[in-house]
């Protein structure tokens, strides 16, 4: 008999009080499993290893619609591979009108981050992950020009270092240090403005996708089922509680074509196909929510004599009046071994909420309860628009001129454009504006903790133990108890800190607005 996530006393009736949260009783059924995850990205497969461990008898289902895992967001070349620690992001240390440097959101993105490198390690110690191979050394920099921007980074690196996170920061205006860093930076440049950078040597490059299926191989190691082309086409709330998925195999061959699964708890992790699902389920909590697609693009370059002159992820500081995801940067990039250079991002747009998704995408996510947020988004978001319109019209030369404000000694013929992942930011309810579009994740439980979805895109999977964390916290708070030894013993980071505490980690960074890549 298999443990399941309701009590006895509501198991024969629905429950009213939808904040009765289900703790755990045998039940006889085979068709239903214990946790459905959605989505076969980097988030789920986080999940996963974390509820495998604290619920070793709980059955786990990942449902993946594309034929492999990790091919959307989590896909190495659909991200900039960025570890963030808030080493190099302008945007998350904001300055004051006084002229101080605010360093508390990225004091709290640090720590969400080494809760990510905490579960790694413990995953690797443990043996349940072969190799640390997804991770690359690859020092993280912050790279300015002109005097007022120098001054400002000089501030920053002093308010940082006063942290003990960030002792190792490094700051300098010489830019014979800084081509020690980084030679390309300086390499035919006129030196006839200021400039300055900080470097951060414990930056780190990672392959989110290798990661995933890592991940995803350890839990099916452990009992966990993985079924790619499966696509859930419904979902709904049945008066025990659990949640009937309609599901439709997506293979050439499929026999049956379309399947059900009843589970006790559902986590939808599918990106930009997320919101959709939400919408499916009727959960009151996703009412008034939309979305905005963003594409991105980014040049890169695997010639090996430029390649290895850079050993670094280089963010600069985006132009006056631009909005946060067109922060430039110039990153190593490692995937399957090999190493190559890419710059970006170039915003493009679709209409799609997937990189593999569907033109009518933006069409279908429009409901009555959103209409009036995403048309005030529309018309308070011209500068948006007028940025889109620039970079969708953007010339070959005015792309290459973005990349030489960086590296100089740039030639176009080392350099080819590719198309990254999709990405869909989050459009919101507000009751002064109508609706307000956000920049960084969102994530969304109903009432009685038996479903949740993760919206929008950054600082996405470099935080997604903290991300998962805050929900264990809200969709499973009568475990929290009995799963705080295990969850200190994957991350001792938690150290003696409350699980109040702990999970503020995440809520203090929820709703950045700070876009990492597309």
């Amino acid at each position: 008999m298999r443990l399941s996530l309701r009590d006895d006393r509501t198991a024969d009736s629905h429950s009213g009080d939808r904040r009765d949260h289900p703790t755990i009783r045998r039940v006889s059924s085979q068709q239903t499993v214990d946790v459905v995850l959605v989505g076969g990205g980097i988030m789920s497969a986080t999940l996963a290893a974390m509820l495998s461990t604290l619920e070793p008898t709980w059955k786990i289902e990942i449902l993946e619609r594309r034929p492999a895992l990790a091919e959307e967001s989590s896909s190495p070349w659909n991200n900039a591979g960025t570890g963030h620690a808030a080493l190099c992001e302008l945007n998350y240390t904001p300055e004051r009108p006084d002229g101080s440097i605010d360093i508390a959101k990225a004091v709290a993105i640090n720590e969400q981050f080494e809760l990510s490198r905490e579960l790694w390690s413990f995953l690797l110690t443990t043996g349940r992950l072969p190799d640390d191979t997804f991770l690359s050394p690859a020092p993280h920099m912050t790279f300015v020009r002109g005097a007022a921007d120098v001054d400002y980074l000089r501030r920053r690196a002093d308010a940082l270092r006063a942290h003990p996170h960030f002792a190792s920061l490094e700051f300098s205006t010489d830019p014979e240090v800084i081509r020690t860093w980084a030679p390309l930076l300086v390499l035919d440049r006129e030196l006839d403005e200021p400039i300055a950078a900080t470097r951060a040597p414990e930056g780190v490059d990672v392959d989110f996708g290798a990661l995933t299926r890592a991940l995803v191989e350890d839990v099916t190691a452990r009992g966990a089922t993985v079924r790619l082309e499966h696509e859930v086409r419904r979902l709904r709330q049945r008066r025990d509680g659990t949640w009937r998925l309609r599901v439709r195999d997506r293979r050439w061959n499929a026999s049956p074509r379309n399947r059900t699964i009843d589970a006790r708890f559902v986590f939808i992790g599918a990106g930009g196909g997320a919101l959709h699902l939400l919408q499916k389920s009727g959960i009151p909590e996703a009412k008034g929510y939309g979305g905005f697609p963003i594409s991105g693009q980014f040049l890169r370059t695997t010639n090996p004599e430029i390649v290895r002159q850079h050993q670094a992820k280089v963010y600069g500081k985006a132009d006056v009046g631009s909005p946060p995801m067109s922060v430039p940067h110039l990153d190593t990039r490692v995937v399957d071994g090999q190493t190559a250079l890419m710059f970006g991002p170039y915003a493009g747009w679709s209409m799609k909420f997937l990189k593999h998704g569907s033109p009518l995408d933006l069409l279908r996510s429009i409901r009555p309860g959103n209409v009036v947020p995403m048309a005030a988004v529309g018309l308070q978001n011209l500068d948006l628009l007028k940025y889109l319109i620039g970079e969708l019209t953007a010339s070959p030369t005015r792309r290459l001129r973005t990349l030489r404000a960086f590296m100089p000694s740039a030639h176009p013929r080392d350099w080819e454009l590719i198309t990254a992942g999709q990405r869909v930011q989050v459009i919101k309810k507000d009751a002064k504006r109508g609706g307000v579009l956000e920049f960084g994740t969102e994530l969304l439980t109903s009432a009685d903790g038996t479903i949740a979805g993760l919206l929008g895109a950054s600082p996405g999977a470099s935080t997604a133990v903290s991300t998962m964390l805050d929900l264990l916290g809200r969709c499973f708070p009568d475990r929290a108890t009995a799963w705080e030894p295990g969850l200190r013993a994957m991350m001792p980071v938690l150290g003696g800190e409350d699980w109040d505490d702990a999970l503020a980690l995440h809520q203090m960074a929820a709703g950045d607005q700070v876009t990492a890549e597309p």
